[in-house]
């Protein structure tokens, strides 16, 4: 029996591809069937690592996730993390391949092609469908001849298309037609489905837009899904940390915690275990005037550290040391407890020109960056609190005081006996290359007491568990307002 593969294609980028897709496998793994995610190639900062330890975007870790099964880099062979304007270090099947230029990477796009479906083949091998995602516009006439992720994707793997737009930006049925309209023939007639995303207010004033679009397109609307906000699915870009500065709704009866927005952000999820607590308010900044308001400070993970660094510098440097002096706290998680050392130097020039940047000298250690690049899931331990997170950096930072933050109980399933991260000032400034730090409870609830929050907000469940609830919650709003039965 000839499988059938399906592609979430969008009208433009951020129409909710990646949740739709997310959705529909946890739809289908339910139904019994061996489903598996798949996106020829992501552009993101925000990437995970899968339990061999090779790096992967974290969208297709979350489709993976939905589908109740494990992330495999087949299911993103090409990863591309940019760290300037024009420049992307290129990660192929989980490890780096070299940094591109724009340019660079457009000219080897036939060599990347090749590789994509060499993944998607032996997915398929494994797996009785895969629900490819697209990005961007799957529209982009100009650069259609050279796309590897949208209708040649979809093509190649024989898929059927459902086209995805986003209606709370507005202009809705232009996003449809004129996508439509902007495919050849043969690219159009794999378009089986349309989903409306994001709508607001009362579906049933949309029945007639559904009709018009329907009459004028030829194709059948799956469905319109409302807005949601019962429940969170990780986002693959940082549009969603496009809202900062936003002190307006702060309360100060209640704690919160600044998380500086960087430039080059990079796993901005790691704070959405803190962002799902309650009574505790997360807010990110890009300028120091307000960080009295915050009971701890957040230094996050970037794709260019001496470039954020510098900005960081500019920015916040004596804004940040006034309020250690004062009390506060602050946290460096990878590129940001890189950032608190007293430099970080790269010989090889891996970001950019060689060189070393002076750092903000909170914390007493030094950081060379140098290849290859650490990716590894890591258990660990802090004061007998146990946490599972990863690691994904270049480089190694060296301690010249302070103590250690926590112990490194495995690597990759490899049982070691390591320190990471560097601790000073009694827990006042603390740094760790731990990514997901606080998806476990118990290290969430220790770090709020550190910095001192008295009562400890209560922390009702682990990341992973809270998770798993919200792809069944996924599920169970399409299965309300989507014709599943058609996609079954």
């Amino acid at each position: 029996m000839k499988k059938q593969h399906i592609a979430v294609l969008g009208t433009g980028s951020d129409v909710g591809k990646s949740i739709v897709a997310a959705g529909i496998c946890r739809y289908l793994a339910d139904q019994g069937q061996k489903v598996a995610p798949f996106k020829a190639q992501n552009m993101s900062n925000n990437s995970g690592i899968t339990p061999e330890g090779l790096e992967m975007g974290r969208a297709q870790i979350v489709q993976a996730e939905a589908a109740r099964i494990a992330p495999h880099v087949q299911m993103n062979p090409i990863l591309l993390k940019p760290f300037g304007e024009k420049q992307s270090q290129v990660v192929l099947n989980g490890t780096v391949h070299g940094n591109h230029t724009a340019m660079d990477y457009h000219r080897h796009k036939a060599f990347y092609f090749e590789k994509a479906c060499q993944a998607f083949d032996q997915l398929s091998d494994r797996f009785d469908r895969i629900i490819m995602e697209g990005a961007g516009s799957c529209a982009e006439v100009n650069l259609m001849d050279t796309d590897i992720v949208n209708f040649p994707m979809a093509r190649y793997a024989d898929a059927h298309v459902i086209l995805t737009a986003d209606i709370h930006r507005g202009g809705v049925f232009a996003q449809i037609i004129g996508t439509l309209a902007c495919l050849p023939d043969h690219y159009k007639d794999m378009v089986k489905g349309i989903i409306i995303n994001r709508f607001r207010g009362d579906i049933a004033l949309f029945a007639e837009g559904v009709d018009w679009i329907e009459r004028e397109t030829g194709k059948k609307v799956l469905g319109v899904l409302p807005w949601y906000s019962h429940f969170k699915i990780d986002a693959e870009d940082s549009v969603e940390i496009e809202n900062y500065n936003d002190f307006k709704w702060l309360n100060k009866n209640f704690p919160a915690v600044g998380i500086l927005r960087l430039p080059h952000i990079a796993n901005f999820t790691d704070f959405h275990p803190l962002a799902r607590i309650k009574s505790l308010q997360t807010v990110f900044i890009d300028g120091p005037e307000n960080l009295d308001r915050f009971d701890a400070v957040i230094i996050p993970g970037t794709k260019n550290t001496r470039k954020d660094l510098q900005w960081v510098t500019n920015r916040f440097e004596n804004a940040l040391k006034s309020y250690v002096r004062n009390g506060g706290h602050i946290l460096g998680i990878c590129g940001g407890y890189q950032m608190l050392g007293d430099f970080v130097a790269d010989p090889e020039g891996l970001e950019g020109a060689p060189g070393r940047t002076r750092g903000l000298g909170l914390l007493p250690v030094e950081t060379i960056l140098k290849s290859p690049k650490t990716t590894t899931l890591s258990e660990f331990e802090w004061d007998g609190k146990k946490g599972r997170g990863y690691e994904i950096h270049m480089g190694a930072t060296s301690l010249a005081a302070g103590e250690p933050f926590v112990h490194i109980c495995s690597r990759n399933t490899v049982v070691v006996a390591e320190t990471d991260g560097c601790m000073a000032l009694g827990g006042q400034v603390a740094g760790t290359y731990i990514h997901g730090f606080f998806d476990a409870g118990a290290i969430t609830e220790k770090w709020l007491s550190m910095i001192g929050l008295d009562p400890v907000p209560v922390i009702e469940t682990d990341m992973a568990a809270e998770k798993d609830k919200d792809y069944d919650r996924l599920k169970v709003h399409m299965e309300r307002y989507l014709d599943l039965g058609s996609i079954r």
